[in-house]
């Protein structure tokens, strides 16, 4: 048994909050809620830890519905069982883990190896389907097959698909099973070189670019499909205006859309390419100021309605090619939640009960995962922190990678404990 005392208790699904502690019985489970627990009176006291939460918010563990751990297949940028470990000590309790492994998660056996060792990390790792077999566009994968594997969306992520009644069918299939499918929406015509925005920035390094039309295009033409076969669609990783706009328009009109905005689309703009060179290179590239401001007000007013990493571990030795050729993406579990703080709630756009919805409980709901409640008979899934305490970025993280471009700076908000199914499983030293 494990009880947290004295703590600020802040549940993001329902909005309550307030001093309280939280007894979190032998199961795994949130046992009470109350004023005031009294440890002496439990039976079997002398089995019970105590974590003293003076000064700390006590709120629900962050669930990710996208990062990569390269695990099989790449595992020297990072596996599952450091890809959780990272998770863990950025407050995650829950993650989902995309399907461009080696092989790809396209099939039963590959879904059970992820689910198997992700099993062994003390977090929740949940995993996708791919929408079609090897990530190649043209045949559909068997989506009953993997969902009965344990599937719990699917996503082709890292490439869009491109053929239209390929799309249409997979909708077709997702809906019919009421699965998401979430999408990776760059269309390759639009993109000359991938990993940076057209115009100023991919000039100052020689290069055309990847026009913002690869992403308008796309995204107009799944919300159409949507609309049409009533599939629940989930548009990743959010980089333009117009994106954000034609997804907060759908949703007026009732389309079952949502999305996801990563910390550094709403935190970088493609000026910090010139800075930070290849740990600034990612798909979709990062834009303007004025996206990245469309982007924030898509999460203040719920068009965006998930925050998500995007975690994309590499080797130094990769990112330290030339900007063509290295790959993209950066890691983002350690560095989300303060980068939500220090962008979002500090400057007055979400409260801090806001951004524990879009990096936790959001995502929860669409995915019908467990989690992002702190209430009785809830999973113990939480996160403890100081929203005061600031902290450096270091070279060094939990992840096997550290492709970062937030190196050296300074962040609000440290993790103190990461419980899991009531244990813990990441506390600060």
């Amino acid at each position: 048994m494990l009880l947290i005392k004295n703590g600020y208790v802040m549940d993001p699904e329902s909005g309550w909050e307030g001093k309280s502690d939280i007894l979190i019985s032998d199961d795994g489970m949130i046992s009470k809620i109350s004023e005031t627990i009294d440890g002496g009176s439990l039976e079997a006291a002398s089995d019970l830890d105590v974590i003293d939460a003076s000064g700390l918010i006590v709120t629900s563990g962050l669930i990710d519905g996208h990062v990569h751990f390269r695990d099989p297949g790449q595992t020297y940028k990072e596996d599952i069982i450091t890809g959780a470990a990272s998770a863990a000590k950025g407050g995650y309790t829950s993650v989902i883990m995309m399907g461009n492994t080696i092989p790809h998660m396209d099939n039963v056996d590959t879904l059970k190896y992820a689910l198997e060792k992700g099993s062994t990390t003390g977090i929740h790792t949940y995993v996708c389907g791919n929408v079609t077999m090897g990530m190649e566009g043209k045949d559909l994968t068997d989506m009953p097959e993997l969902i009965k594997a344990g599937a719990v969306l699917f996503t082709d992520d890292g490439k869009p698909v491109i053929e239209e009644s390929l799309m249409k069918t997979a909708c077709v299939n997702a809906a019919r099973l009421n699965k998401v499918i979430s999408l990776h929406e760059e269309n390759p015509k639009y993109i000359k070189e991938n990993g940076v925005n057209s115009g100023s920035a991919a000039e100052s390094l020689g290069l055309t670019g990847a026009d913002r039309m690869a992403e308008i295009s796309m995204v107009e033409r799944d919300i159409k499909i949507a609309e049409e076969t009533g599939c629940a669609l989930t548009i990743q990783h959010i980089s333009t205006k117009e994106a954000v706009d034609l997804i907060r328009q759908a949703r007026k009109r009732g389309a079952n859309i949502h999305a996801e905005a990563t910390p550094h689309h709403f935190t970088l703009t493609d000026e910090a390419v010139k800075e930070h060179g290849t740990l600034a290179k990612m798909n979709p590239p990062l834009r303007k100021e004025d996206d990245r401001m469309a982007i924030i007000e898509g999460l203040r007013d719920g068009t965006i309605d998930m925050i998500a990493t995007d975690h994309a571990p590499h080797s130094k030795e990769e990112k330290d090619r030339d900007f063509k050729d290295a790959p993209s993406g950066i890691i983002g579990l350690e560095t989300a939640f303060s980068l939500g703080l220090r962008e979002l709630v500090e400057p007055g756009y979400l409260t801090i009960r806001e951004l524990l919805d879009r990096m936790s409980t959001a995502t929860a709901r669409l995915y019908e995962l467990p989690g992002g409640a702190v209430k009785e008979g809830a999973p113990a899934d939480l996160m403890i922190f100081d929203k005061d305490e600031k902290w450096v970025v270091p070279d060094k993280f939990a992840s096997k990678a550290s492709n970062s471009p937030f190196i050296g700076e300074t962040m609000p908000g440290v993790i103190k404990y990461t419980i899991a199914s009531g244990k813990v499983v990441y506390k600060t030293v």
